[in-house]
C-alpha cells in the first residue's frame, strides 16, 4: 500500500514534475507478466526515476548497505527503500551472487519485473561498463525476456558523491525484448552467459551513447582509488 501511495501521490508526481523525464520505447514495457529491466546506472536517481514512470510495479535488487545503517536515519531509510521496491543483497562474500540469484529469481517467479543494473555498481565517471552475468542466469532461470533500458543524464543531475540532484530534464529509453529462449536449459553454461550478458549490455549502450569499457566497473573503481592513495604518499 505504501509503494502506490509513494509512487502515485507522494514522490511519483513530484519527480515527474521536476525532471520532466522523456519516455521513449515505454511500450517495450509488458502489461503483465514477469521480465527483466536491465539499465545502465549513472546516478542514485536512478532508483526512483524509472519507477516513477512505469505502469507497474518494478522491484530492484539494492545493495545491504541501503538497509543496515544506524539509529533513527538508518532505519527510515530502510523503510523508505523497501517501500520503494527495493530488495537488499548483501553483495560481500562468495555467496553474494547466489543470494540475488534467489531474490531475483523468486521476483520473477510471481509474475513480476525485476530491475537490474548488470555492471553491479554505479558507473563513477559515466561510462558503461562490463556487465555481471547474474543477469543472464536469472533470464534463462525464469524463461522471461530482458528489457534494456538508459537512463540519460542522470550522471549529470547527479553524480557519485552529490548527495542534492540538479533539476535538469533526463531521458529513459526501452529497447525492445530481448528473447534468450534459444537458450534455454543452458543457464550453467559459463560461455553462454557471458554470450547473453554482452548481448544485453550492447543493447544498452545502443540505446544510452556511453563510452563501453570491457572491464569491471568495481575493479577499475579500486585501481583508480588506489593510484589516488599511492599519489597522497608519494606528495607527502
Amino acid at each position: 500500500m505504501f509503494y502506490h501511495l509513494l509512487k502515485h501521490v507522494l514522490l511519483g508526481p513530484l519527480l515527474r514534475l521536476l525532471f520532466r523525464p522523456r519516455i521513449e520505447g515505454l511500450d517495450n514495457i509488458p502489461a503483465e507478466g514477469a521480465a527483466i529491466v536491465a539499465g545502465n546506472h549513472l546516478s542514485f536517481s536512478d532508483h526512483f526515476l524509472m519507477p516513477a514512470i512505469l505502469a507497474r510495479r518494478i522491484t530492484f535488487l539494492a545493495k545491504a548497505e541501503y538497509f543496515t545503517g544506524p539509529g533513527l536515519k538508518g532505519r527510515l531509510t530502510a523503510a523508505f527503500f523497501r517501500s520503494a521496491g527495493q530488495i537488499p543483497v548483501d553483495r560481500s562474500g562468495k555467496d553474494a551472487g547466489q543470494a540475488a540469484l534467489r531474490e531475483g529469481l523468486g521476483v520473477l517467479a510471481k509474475g513480476e519485473l525485476l530491475g537490474i543494473y548488470p555492471e553491479g555498481t554505479r558507473s563513477h565517471d559515466g561510462r558503461l561498463y562490463k556487465g555481471k552475468v547474474g543477469v543472464a542466469a536469472m533470464a534463462l532461470g525464469a524463461g522471461v525476456p530482458v528489457i534494456p533500458c538508459a537512463m540519460v543524464g542522470t550522471f549529470e543531475i547527479q553524480p557519485p558523491g552529490q548527495k542534492i540532484p540538479k533539476i535538469r530534464r533526463v531521458t529513459i529509453r526501452f529497447g525492445e525484448p530481448l528473447d534468450f529462449s534459444r537458450y534455454a536449459g543452458m543457464e550453467r553454461e559459463r560461455a553462454v552467459l557471458r554470450a547473453v550478458t554482452d548481448e544485453i549490455m550492447y543493447a544498452i549502450l545502443g540505446l544510452s551513447g556511453q563510452e563501453y569499457v570491457d572491464r569491471y566497473a568495481a575493479e577499475v573503481k579500486a585501481e583508480e582509488e588506489q593510484a589516488r592513495k599511492k599519489a597522497r604518499r608519494t606528495t607527502r
